[in-house]
């Protein structure tokens, strides 16, 4: 059965951000239990985070939706937050399949579906998880991300330079086992590149308390291999011929897709109009890719806007 506790978990900074939330913890697999936090009363929405970040990147979006009068639950994917990090399991169908008994668990999978809000990585799950199992979406909202296998690949040969500060960790990251001797002892310089001008156009909009947040759980035993793992197990040969063929799959859903001006812009767009015939694109100007976070004021009144102009009888 789903747990829960009213505190949030040794060491996080979570206290006081959104306001009155609740932290849980939902097993969803054999030893393994997703973390979320929910706030607010209404229509359920669920949230899905990036990497390297958590539940905590959504901190200035939730009291927008809530005031909105939305139920909000930010989740922690496997190897995420405070999630539990297992050694296997990184795969996007299990993911997707995280999710799916996540929505199950809290009974949340429900007749005509649920809300569901991602970014980045959450990006490439929340695709799986609308292609396996639609039944669970209502609408869905995909923002500043490359689906591996589904996106257009980029052109052969070297990147320019602005292109390869970007995207280098695609790459990196899914060398075995040199990656995490790198890192080891040296998170924070890793994460502050993350955080930094390459990532962020305003660099002021992960504060110190998150960016300590974002250290504290990246710190975590396995944490680092396990968002290694889902760049290795998303670009294996098999993974990519998989996502090809969820890339030709129609969704029937309405889609939001939301870019910053110097990172994805409207890439996902030109991915994802063509298998959905209702997609809504947005790209936020002078953003970079942390737009859950650099703009969240924008970013929010994109998905409220969504939603009037999709609404459901659900």
């Amino acid at each position: 059965m789903p747990s829960r506790t009213s505190a949030p978990p040794p060491g996080s900074r979570s206290r006081n951000v959104v306001g009155d939330i609740q932290h849980g913890l939902v097993p969803v697999d054999t030893d393994v239990r997703l973390h979320y936090v929910v706030a607010g009363q209404g229509d359920p929405v669920v949230l899905l985070p990036g990497w390297p970040q958590s539940w905590y990147t959504w901190r200035f979006v939730m009291p927008q939706l809530i005031n909105a009068g939305r139920r909000v639950y930010a989740i922690d994917p496997r190897g995420f937050g405070d999630s539990d990090i297992p050694p296997t399991g990184y795969d996007l169908e299990t993911g997707a399949r995280d999710l799916h008994r996540f929505l199950e668990q809290l009974g949340l999978a429900c007749v005509g579906g649920v809300d569901i809000v991602s970014h980045d990585i959450g990006s490439w799950i929340a695709h799986t998880h609308a292609v396996i199992y639609p039944d669970d979406v209502r609408r869905l909202v995909l923002s500043d991300a490359y689906i591996p296998g589904v996106s257009p690949s980029p052109p052969p040969g070297y990147p320019d330079t602005q292109l390869n500060a970007r995207q280098w960790h695609f790459y990196f990251n899914r060398v075995e086992g040199l990656p995490e001797a790198l890192i080891h002892g040296r998170e924070a310089i890793f994460l502050a590149w993350f955080f930094g001008p390459q990532k962020l156009a305003r660099t002021w909009a992960i504060e110190p308390d998150a960016f300590d947040e974002y250290l504290r759980v990246f710190s975590r035993p396995g944490a680092v291999r396990a968002g290694l793992s889902y760049y290795r197990e998303a670009f294996s040969p098999n993974a990519l011929d998989e996502a090809k063929a969820r890339g030709s799959h129609q969704l029937s859903m309405p889609i939001l897709t939301l870019g910053g001006e110097y990172a994805d812009a409207d890439n996902l767009y030109h991915t994802v109009r063509a298998i959905c015939s209702d997609v809504t694109n947005e790209v936020f100007d002078g953003v970079g890719h942390h737009i859950t976070e650099e703009c969240p004021h924008e970013f929010s009144q994109a998905v409220l806007q969504f939603w009037r102009n999709h609404p459901t009888t659900a």
